[in-house]
């Protein structure tokens, strides 16, 4: 786990922000550096039943990035944010911040109590340890008003963002 953060701001509600593009701007090259460098952040409902539109909203911002890439990075924000739903309290937020070496995930929750790894057993405990196995890195950031659990992952294509 690394313990070194960088606070990326305070959650919004539901929207990105970036540089655009010129009107006439259209390549594949462009509309990359603009997804690579944009702030996408949703916010969400304590439903349990959120998990499927957070699946969602993910594949639709990371479209373009490599298969494989796209199912760990829906892995890993689908698991911190039923961490987040099962664990804190709302308002919860989430954000992917891509760059150019890796995506940043982001999950916000109200929630003082640190997020703990748990032993595995039939009502669950694998999650953190799955992100941990196909993070790059992971961690946690406590504010006055609750926690931001994050990971990142590589974006390079080798080895495609899989877990290893």
């Amino acid at each position: 786990m690394t313990t070194s953060d960088t606070r990326v701001g305070e959650p919004g509600s539901g929207h990105e922000e970036g540089e655009s593009l010129p009107a006439e701007a259209g390549t594949a090259k462009e509309a990359d550096v603009k997804l690579r460098f944009t702030r996408h952040e949703l916010g969400i409902s304590p439903e349990l039943s959120e998990l499927a539109r957070v699946r969602h909203w993910v594949r639709t911002v990371l479209r373009g990035f490599p298969a494989q890439f796209v199912g760990t990075a829906v892995m890993v924000v689908d698991e911190l944010t039923s961490n987040a739903l099962r664990h804190g309290r709302a308002p919860y937020y989430v954000r992917l911040l891509p760059g150019v070496a890796k995506l940043r995930i982001e999950v916000d929750d109200s929630e003082g109590e640190p997020a703990r790894r748990r032993a595995p057993s039939d009502q669950g405990g694998r999650g953190l340890l799955l992100v941990e196995r196909c993070a790059a890195a992971w961690g946690q950031l406590r504010r006055p008003s609750g926690k931001t659990l994050w990971a990142e992952l590589a974006t390079d294509p080798d080895p495609a963002g899989a877990c290893s």
